[in-house]
């Protein structure tokens, strides 16, 4: 055995060392071999943060806007109602853009989240998004004019509220971002100490009695 051993060294020595180096399949994957798969996923990585200019999305549909913002390689896209009655934009076909928060024209990189402010295709768009309502140092909001699912959101979860049809006709009140609060109690300012709330409301389009 030590003779055998004598003569491969023997044989290394004479054809060269480097012929005798493991290939890179027996090294078990050294840089070389990892190098042109980590230069790309690399290079991707810097492509994907690469800036990217943002076109003008105000005034397309909500849905078209977010399928031309994917084609530019935007993918973190959001969406919220403008008129801050917090509703869903449940079929985005239905809604058009009015706002967006990357000004038109502004290079960013395209991992950026996209948002689109928007109201319904019959609905006018206001001049600036409307915020929803909060809390704002333990005190009670203002809610009037504000849609019941804003301000119930606005209210700790465990609030105990109560809403009524401010008209005569005793409607039941089913979707609440399209009632609008009339009056509340406890009045804007009071202090919150987890005591009950209630609103009455009227539809949107509606007057309060």
């Amino acid at each position: 055995m030590r003779t055998r051993i004598i003569s491969a060294a023997l044989l290394c020595a004479t054809v060269g060392l480097t012929a005798c180096q493991p290939t890179d399949g027996q090294s078990g994957g050294g840089n070389s071999a990892t190098a042109p798969g980590g230069s790309a996923t690399q290079g991707g990585k810097s492509a994907s943060a690469a800036p990217k200019a943002v076109r003008n999305f105000v005034g397309m549909g909500l849905q078209s806007a977010q399928d031309a913002a994917q084609a530019d390689g935007f993918y973190s896209l959001k969406s919220h109602d403008a008129l801050g009655r917090d509703r869903m934009q449940a079929l985005d076909r239905n809604w058009k853009v009015c706002s967006q928060n990357v000004a038109a024209g502004r290079s960013v990189p395209t991992r950026t989240t996209l948002d689109f402010g928007a109201v319904k295709l019959a609905e006018s768009c206001p001049r600036t998004d409307q915020k929803e309502p909060t809390v704002q140092g333990g005190r009670m909001p203002d809610f009037k004019g504000k849609s019941v699912k804003a301000a119930r959101a606005a209210l700790d979860s465990g609030t105990s509220l109560t809403v009524k049809d401010a008209s005569a006709d005793g409607r039941w009140i089913l979707v609440e971002s399209n009632w609008k609060v009339c009056t509340q109690t406890p009045a804007a300012g009071s202090a919150l100490r987890g005591q009950p709330v209630a609103f009455t409301a009227v539809k949107f389009g509606e007057s309060c009695p």
